[in-house]
């Protein structure tokens, strides 16, 4: 079995070097099922109510783009404040270190008393952590808040949810555009491949089979577009 990464020593100076790697993977996991789920909804809604053709596109359209920039806003203003709020953290403990010091340090050992360090190996860890006071911030930071330096730029989780909602929510839109007999069979088959295969991609970052994944996907975005079709078609009754 071969490893996921050589373990050569240049190579290990060079990956730690370079830092861990910041992921967009739910954002674009988010934004592809959001995108085709609550697409597939207002066209679904729109055909159970016996609208024309054209009145679906409108809708499908108009709610693409809306909500689609609106949850990459969102996303945006949602990431900025994570970032915001570990800056706000991380300069409280960094006071904490200069005007606190003793107690900071009855907070580390306390941390590592809890992993399981005791006597000497615990006041050698303390110790050894202490002597870096960046390393120590970061310590902090981890154990007692739970976040990591590692921050996603705002701008980079907005532009991969808006493109990943864009893509997979013109899906169900597309054969509304085509001269085909059934549009709305099409739309939903496309559709249904689509969550489909949003759910298993996802799974190559998953221990989850990708089968199973894309079973979960497929289903929930089935369950929301079967909704949104029978108050539309409820709707049509009623009104």
């Amino acid at each position: 079995m071969e490893a996921e990464h050589t373990h050569e020593a240049a190579a290990i100076r060079e990956r730690l070097t370079e830092g861990p790697r910041v992921s967009y993977l739910r954002d674009w996991v988010y934004g592809g099922i959001d995108g085709a789920v609550t697409t597939f909804a207002v066209v679904a809604g729109a055909v159970g109510a016996d609208l024309s053709w054209r009145v679906v596109m409108i809708m499908g359209a108009a709610n693409l783009l809306a909500d689609g920039f609106s949850m990459a806003a969102a996303n945006f203003t949602g990431t900025r404040a994570e970032i915001e709020d570990y800056e706000r953290l991380r300069d409280m403990e960094e006071r904490h270190l200069r005007e606190f010091p003793r107690g900071e340090r009855k907070e580390l050992i306390e941390i590592f008393r809890m992993k399981g360090y005791r006597g000497r190996g615990l006041v050698g860890m303390v110790d050894l952590v202490m002597a870096n006071r960046d390393y120590w911030l970061d310590v902090m930071m981890v154990e007692e808040h739970g976040l990591s330096s590692v921050q996603r730029s705002p701008a980079r989780a907005a532009l991969a949810t808006f493109a990943a909602f864009l893509i997979c929510g013109a899906v169900p839109l597309l054969p509304f555009l085509l001269p085909v007999a059934n549009p709305s069979a099409i739309a939903a088959i496309m559709t249904a491949v689509t969550f489909f295969g949003v759910g298993s991609l996802k799974s190559r970052w998953s221990l989850v089979s990708w089968w199973r994944s894309g079973l979960e996907t497929l289903v929930i975005g089935l369950g929301a577009a079967l909704s949104a079709y029978l108050i539309g078609e409820g709707l049509a009754k009623l009104i």
